[in-house]
Formats: structure tokens, sequence, C-alpha cells
């Protein structure tokens, strides 16, 4: 069985977060290890989708992030909100 498309979705934007130099590295350390746990087929896809949620829900406060990551982070949430068992 394929991949959702929101997925994938997901999975770039979050490896423009880590890719970007004007992000701070506790951000773009925690979108790396995002990616890694969405890309975790052991995980039931929603576990995975909520596990990720909860931590950029964390990160998304952040003072030191620009407001431009806030507001891919925030894409990304609202994506993998989509993704169910």
């Amino acid at each position: 069985m394929s991949e959702p498309v929101q997925l994938k979705q997901a999975i770039d934007l979050l490896r423009k977060l880590v890719e970007d130099r004007g992000i701070p590295r506790n951000i773009r350390r925690l979108a790396s290890e995002s990616i890694e746990l969405l890309s975790d087929t052991r995980l039931s896809l929603g576990l995975r989708a909520a596990n990720v949620i909860s931590r950029l829900d964390e990160v998304s406060s952040d003072p030191n992030a620009p407001l431009y990551a806030r507001t891919l982070i925030w894409q990304i949430i609202a994506i993998l909100e989509q993704l169910r068992d």
C-alpha cells in the first residue's frame, strides 16, 4: 500500500525546515527527527502523525522561531491532522 499524498507533502515541508539555516538548530533537529518518525512504518500512520503533531505543536511557540518557520510548522500540522489509520 502506498503512502498518502499528505505524508509526502508533510515530509517535503519538514525538509525545507531542516535545510533552512535561518531556523534555530533545535527546530531543524526536531524537523529531522519528525521525518524519521513519519518514515517509521512499524507504527500506524495515525500514531506517527499524532506523535509529530505533538512535537511540532510544542516548538511552534518557540520565541526564537522566525514567523515564516512558525507558519510552515502550522501548515505541516494541518496536513498531518488529515492523516488517519
